[in-house]
Formats: structure tokens, sequence, C-alpha cells
């Protein structure tokens, strides 16, 4: 039961879930397999790992367990679960940390040979333009990278914030950026933006998600921060099997898969409303997903 309601909301790999019950991996994969073939967990490789998830109520027998999982989240996490899932947490975000803190330069080199920036920033910028005219207010981008998307976002909005949590990728920015006066730099998480709850009439969110260690806490927190009819608009890798993206671009995540960002999006209270795909000829593929705020 302990397992079922930990992965809720959030997936774990083996070794993580070993950290958090305190088990041998033996032991623990005899349970995750009894889970998964049981549709009651599923399981997604990533590379040499493999992440587990609570699977969605489906099938004939939905509604029974949506009451089973209904029940037993009722029943909260023991303090010991709760250490260990803010342990982990702080293992995934100083992991990401480090990489962007070492590696800054290498990463867009290798990021480049992975998704090509111009198929997604034109990409964006085009959905940005046909949602509506922004001259009048508030864009968010989270994750700017080096800046280069800043100066077109500046263009079609009032005021423009750029929002990282490593400084060093946020400085980097600011060298190409600083020279646009309606540009604010914020060191952060989008959580951290508590005076502009329902400020912005648009965001972006160009390759961040496969490097934060939940996504979808993210997209929901970002939504937050939409005024009611905002725009999100979220390009992303879609699942890869290239493990060394891991080591040469800090990926926590070998991409996502596009029905999961539909179902955070609605549980932020977003709608889909536009999606295009691209695909890149080192076989990766890049998805753009456009959500609007209820």
């Amino acid at each position: 039961m302990g397992i079922l309601r930990v992965l809720k909301a959030e997936s774990f790999s083996v070794s993580e879930l070993c950290d958090l019950f305190s088990m041998r991996q033996s032991a623990l994969s005899h349970h995750l397999k009894i889970l998964a073939e049981a549709n009651l967990l599923s399981r997604r490789p990533e590379g040499t790992a493999t992440f587990y998830r609570r699977q969605l109520p489906e099938g004939p027998h939905e509604s029974l367990r949506q009451t089973m999982f209904d029940d037993i989240d009722q029943e909260p996490l023991g303090h010991d679960l709760v250490l260990g899932l803010q342990r982990v947490q702080r293992q995934r975000e100083a992991h990401s940390a480090t990489f962007f803190r070492e590696h800054g330069e290498q990463f867009k080199r290798h990021q480049e040979s992975i998704a090509s920036w111009e198929d997604y920033s034109r990409a964006t910028l085009h959905l940005l333009d046909r949602a509506g005219d922004f001259s009048g207010n508030k864009i968010l981008e989270v994750g700017p990278g080096d800046g280069r998307l800043l100066p077109a976002l500046s263009k079609r909005g009032a005021a423009v914030v750029a929002l990282d949590n490593a400084q060093e990728m946020l400085d980097s920015a600011k060298k190409h950026a600083s020279a646009l006066d309606n540009v604010q730099f914020c060191f952060g998480e989008p959580a951290s933006l508590t005076d502009h709850a329902s400020a912005f009439s648009a965001a972006v969110v160009n390759m961040v998600l496969h490097h934060v260690p939940d996504p979808e806490r993210l997209i929901l927190d970002v939504a937050r921060l939409l005024t009611p009819g905002g725009h999100l608009v979220v390009s992303e890798l879609c699942p890869h099997d290239q493990a060394w993206a891991r080591e040469h671009c800090g990926d926590l995540w070998l991409g996502l898969d596009p029905n999961a960002l539909h179902i955070w999006a609605a549980a932020a209270g977003l709608e889909r409303n536009a999606e295009l795909f691209f695909g890149q000829r080192n076989g990766f593929q890049i998805q753009i997903q456009h959500f609007i705020r209820h």
C-alpha cells in the first residue's frame, strides 16, 4: 500500500524506491512486478533504469480501481517516507544544479545536437502570435537558456520575466539580453514568484521539463502564474532511449510522453489548444504543446 501511495503523483526509479523503503532491490522488484501485472503500476524504461508510476484507472473495472486508490490515499504517508521523499527530491535537484554549474557551455553544444533551437523557437513564436496580441501584457519564460528567445518575446510583450534556478544560466541570458529594457531577470522557481500570481498572459517553457525533478509540479506552478485565458507554450522532447543525454545534457528524463503532459496540464486547469511535432534528422522528436488556462 505504501508503494501505491508514494507513486500517486510522481514516478520513481527502482533504486530511489529501494532508498525510500529501505529494501533490497530483489525484494522490491518482486512487489513491483506483482503490482504492474495487476495493472496498478505502469513502468517506463529510462536508459538503464526503470521508473514506476501509478497506473491511471481504466477499463471495465475503472470505478473499482479508483475507489481503491481513493481509500489508499486517505491514509497519510509515514514520517520516514516523507523524509525519504524530501531526500530523493534534494538528490535530483542537486544533480541538475551541479550539471548546469559545471557544464553550462558544454550543455549548449550537446543540446543543439539533440534538438534544433530554430525549430522549436520558431514554432513557439508561431503559436504565441496565433494566440493573440500580448503587447500590453506580461510574458514569462522559464529556463531562458542563453537568452536567445528574449529579444523576440520582448517585442511581443509589455514586460518579460526570465526565470531560472541556475545562476550561471541566468548570467548567460543576461549577457545576450541585458540591453532589453523591458526584461526582468529572476533567480528561482515558478513557485517562488508569489507576487506574480495570475499576472502573466503568456508563458514559455522551452526544453526545460526533462531537466527538472518534478515536471508535473512545474506545470502546475506555471499555470498558477497565468491569467484566466492565459497561454502556456511548452516545447519538449518526446520519449527516447538515448541514455547518453543524462551525462552530457543533464537530462533527468529521457523525453516526456505527450499524453502525460496533457494529463498534467488538465490537472493544472489548462486546456490543450494545439500541438506540433518535429522529427529531427538524428532520430529525436520535438513536441510543441499549447495550453490555455480555464
